[in-house]
């Protein structure tokens, strides 16, 4: 039985959980916005293509931060009459439509990239687009461990795209600098080109990665099979349990719905049969307290599952 002081524990948790996420969107739109100005300026100066399409990409990071962090605090709201089962699909929502936005930001990279094969003198400051994608290395890296950190401590759908986001872009960002460097030692200013379509292709099929995990929240996947495995694994451990049948998952954001009919012997009460279930969920839920769980039994006296 959970005793107030739980609650309030599991509620100041909570609490500080919502903060750090808060926290994260926001400090990641203002890296955005710095990253941005910092690189549009540069590739302007510098006619890099590599580090303008990097530019581009940031920009969009920053709409997207916004748009994040408003879905993150309407997703918060509790079931309502319309809406009774909450709002957390929004996080899905709102990282698949981060996915549409990388992805359209990799179709303008690759199409300036292939605009420069046609242009035949081209000239990049090397200087200023190295120092500048230098720059944004450092930040991006700081940025990704901060996410990742937020991101295994809640498991917010919105902080976990946020993370892989700019993971891809750290990487963006390092792929850069290498063909800078391949300019300034070997002279191959196309290369500029060349890797700028690279990036564009890398940055589209993760996005649909992370897109397809999106489409399976509102899609209403199931849990794992780990965590399936494990939950009949508990049923059949509890002697009192004769059978089982219906066993349904559903996955939201970070809740995971479970429906299940547990058999027990006739002669059993209700009251005992009810305590047994009690302590199954309980069970579930501990093993698995980095999600939250709406758990809906039904308790037979017999298996009726076949005459259903």
């Amino acid at each position: 039985m959970s005793s107030p002081f739980d609650y309030e524990f599991n509620s100041i948790n909570k609490q500080e959980c919502t903060q750090s996420e808060n926290k994260a969107v926001i400090v990641a739109g203002a890296c955005a916005f710095l990253l941005a100005l910092v690189k549009f300026t540069a590739g302007l100066f510098s006619g890099s293509v590599a580090v303008l399409g990097s530019a581009i990409d940031s920009m969009l990071d920053f709409i997207v931060s916004l748009l994040n962090l408003f879905a993150l605090r309407k997703s918060r709201k509790q079931a309502d009459e319309r809406f009774n089962f909450g709002y957390t699909k929004l996080e899905a929502l709102a990282a698949l439509f981060e996915c549409v936005i990388i992805v359209l930001a990799a179709g303008y990279i690759f199409y300036e990239s292939v605009k420069k094969f046609s242009e035949p003198n081209l000239e990049i400051d090397l200087g200023l687009s190295l120092g500048v994608m230098i720059f944004s290395v450092i930040v991006t890296l700081c940025l990704v461990l901060f996410l990742n950190q937020i991101s295994k401590k809640s498991g917010n759908l919105i902080i976990k795209a946020d993370a892989l986001h700019y993971k891809i872009d750290l990487f963006s960002n390092l792929a850069v600098i290498i063909s800078l460097l391949i300019i300034k030692f070997s002279g191959f200013v196309m290369i500029d080109a060349i890797f700028g379509i690279v990036i564009s292709g890398y940055i589209a099929q993760s996005a649909i990665s992370l897109g397809k995990d999106a489409l399976g929240v509102l899609l209403d996947h199931a849990a794992s099979p780990e965590i399936t495995a494990e939950i009949i694994k508990m049923i059949k451990a509890k002697q009192r349990i004769s059978d089982f049948h219906y066993l349904n998952t559903r996955q939201s954001a970070n809740t995971i719905f479970l429906t299940l009919h547990l058999v027990f012997d006739k002669d059993i009460s209700l009251y005992d049969a009810h305590e047994v279930a009690e302590s199954l969920e309980a069970e579930i839920r501990e093993k698995f307290k980095e999600f939250s769980w709406q758990i809906t039994t039904h308790l037979d006296p017999y298996n009726d599952k076949e005459g259903r």
